[in-house]
């Protein structure tokens, strides 16, 4: 896949703080991702980071990757797994209640508003968060830690800038000298494509994307499979692992987030209004039906 180049509209400007939060114009980058006590929603996802970090081990994350990379579980295309995500809401985040397809859609018509000529870039941002279908009882039924949230490596030293790193001490990988050092059963510079994440939304697309022949350039695959790990492409963690093409990608990573983050708002788009133009690009980089 060839690289790609992102240059923005001549008449547009990089997204302000003000612009991607309409609930409260003085809220800044700072304030999003807030986990302190002061905050409402902490409770709920302070639960949610307490089951994710003891149950996401090693071996449960090789038992989700037999389970779910065969593709066998439902035939679908893009829209109507699209349309499962309407009950979706996602227990890790503390900056928006509202569904996953309306996220998606504000994360791509921020994205278009900027980027009006990157059309596969949009379509990235419409169907970064489709894994978490794996949530939907009509499909994976998954427990909410098992989908959702910040993602990290297994089978090596869980890095202490990990959301609620205390957790990872209920976890049994934690305690085990096979999998608790630096490297643990990877090797430096090995690249992200060798290492197993926690298991969830990102990696389940990407790996469906992949099986299904999808035509998105490789930053966009990287955008899919990566957005969750803030502990890299925010804290700059687990660098050590990284390759020369990782490190070359995580520009894409971080511009991406930029989006996902900060389109959060009340503002709910239109869903028949803009259907019929992210259709044709749908049509224009996946076949009309998917192996899930």
């Amino acid at each position: 896949m060839s690289s790609v180049d992102l240059v923005p509209s001549s008449s547009s400007q990089h997204i302000t703080d003000v612009q991607m939060n309409v609930v409260d114009p003085n809220k800044k980058k700072e304030d999003f991702r807030n986990y302190s006590e002061s905050n409402s929603a902490t409770k709920v996802v302070s639960k949610f980071y307490y089951d994710n970090h003891q149950n996401q081990t090693y071996e449960y994350v090789i038992g989700q990757e037999k389970k779910y990379h065969n593709f066998d579980k439902m035939k679908m295309g893009i829209w109507e797994a699209m349309e499962l995500l309407n009950t979706i809401f996602d227990d890790s985040d503390p900056d928006t209640n509202l569904s996953q397809i309306t996220h998606n859609l504000q994360t791509a018509e921020a994205i278009r508003k900027e980027f009006p000529n990157e059309d596969w870039f949009q379509l990235t941002g419409l169907i970064h968060d489709l894994g978490k279908i794996l949530a939907h009882p009509e499909f994976g039924a998954e427990p909410q830690w098992g989908v959702v949230g910040d993602t990290f490596p297994v089978g090596c030293k869980f890095d202490e800038k990990c959301v609620f790193y205390e957790y990872f001490q209920n976890n049994p990988d934690f305690h085990n000298p096979k999998y608790n050092t630096e490297c643990g059963v990877y090797s430096e510079g090995c690249g992200l494509d060798n290492v197993h994440m926690s298991y969830g939304h990102d990696e389940y697309l990407y790996q469906a994307c992949v099986h299904n022949k999808c035509t998105l350039p490789l930053p966009a695959l990287y955008m899919i499979r990566y957005h969750s790990f803030y502990p890299l492409h925010r804290e700059n963690k687990y660098q050590h692992l990284l390759n020369d093409q990782d490190r070359d990608m995580l520009k894409w990573i971080r511009e991406f987030n930029r989006f996902d983050l900060y389109s959060k708002s009340a503002e709910v788009p239109d869903v028949d209004k803009l259907k019929p133009y992210y259709m044709g690009l749908i049509k224009k980089y996946f076949p009309d039906t998917l192996n899930w």
